[in-house]
């Protein structure tokens, strides 16, 4: 059972449940009475949404271990699961009946709030994940996006099927500032989350070597790719200190969590990132990036004491 659960990276899924559930309880709940916010999905609902969710992401995770079988005994033989604790045929047909309850949920609420089209979402995340194992994630920085571009969409998501809905003339105003809230903490998400692929493709430069797969560092080299990683790293930093000097500068609580928990361990990964050398320092950047996040989408708890006052 253990190797199932490490499988499916059973961390990261619950870091993707526990954002969900913190966009929805720690930001927009709190606003329904003092601020008229209106949202969709009953707390079951929401359960399923949160699920529909994390079995694509969990079955994300499977298919890309069984493509990846060859480069993983280079990269992280001490790791690696299918084939020796989990047979690929039975890891693909876990990797099948995650995907139709996933889809299959999505269906069923997008049609359950009157939206059906809503559905394309979790069809087109599924697609995704697959043709990135399969395909895309050998094009340099394409597949770092194409796995970016998943994680914000969890976090729109939420927004989507929450706000939308239930937009009308009266309430639009309230309805888009908080959707807008969400899409910038996606745009968040969708930074961190490419920078730490990009960490992640130097953590696995070896085997992603011997595979072909033409990652950045690969294409471009080290040193040159450095570079490109730092520049890119800049980008939150200055986007968080903006978004904080803009909206949240009077707020002296707020202000010191993002300087402390966020910004601070930013500057620390771009710094760090020049005096990277093997795949311990590229594997503590990595762990840095995914606290940056969760510490990141936990501030949305923040709101409630920045917009009511």
């Amino acid at each position: 059972m253990n190797y199932f659960f490490n499988l499916i990276r059973w961390k990261n899924l619950l870091i993707i449940a526990l954002m969900q559930y913190v966009i929805k309880y720690g930001l927009l709940l709190p606003f329904q009475e003092s601020h008229g916010v209106l949202i969709t999905l009953s707390d079951f609902n929401f359960f399923l949404l949160v699920l529909a969710t994390v079995c694509i992401a969990a079955s994300g995770y499977i298919i890309n271990d069984i493509y990846d079988i060859e480069t993983d005994k280079i990269n992280k033989p001490k790791q690696l699961i299918i084939n020796k604790h989990i047979s690929e045929k039975n890891a693909t047909t876990l990797f099948v009946v995650l995907n139709i309850i996933g889809v299959g949920l999505g269906f069923y609420l997008s049609n359950g709030i009157g939206k059906p089209t809503f559905f394309v979402v979790f069809f087109i995340t599924s697609a995704l994940l697959y043709l990135y194992a399969s395909y895309l994630k050998q094009i340099a920085v394409v597949g770092n996006v194409i796995v970016s571009i998943v994680v914000s969409l969890s976090i729109l998501l939420v927004g989507v099927f929450e706000l939308i809905p239930v937009m009308n003339v009266q309430n639009k105003a309230v309805q888009t500032t908080f959707l807008n809230i969400i899409r910038d903490y996606a745009f968040f998400a969708f930074m961190i989350n490419l920078i730490r692929e990009i960490v992640k493709d130097f953590e696995d430069i070896d085997g992603d070597y011997k595979a072909g797969i033409q990652t950045l560092p690969i294409v471009l080299g080290r040193e040159r790719s450095s570079k490109i990683l730092f520049i890119l790293s800049l980008v939150p930093i200055f986007s968080i200190v903006y978004y904080v000097i803009t909206y949240l500068f009077k707020q002296q609580i707020v202000v010191g969590y993002f300087l402390v928990l966020v910004v601070a361990p930013l500057i620390y990964v771009s710094i760090k990132i020049f005096s990277a050398k093997n795949k311990t320092d590229y594997k503590h950047i990595s762990l840095i990036l995914k606290w940056v996040m969760l510490a990141g989408i936990l501030s949305l708890m923040l709101y409630k004491f920045i917009i009511l006052k």
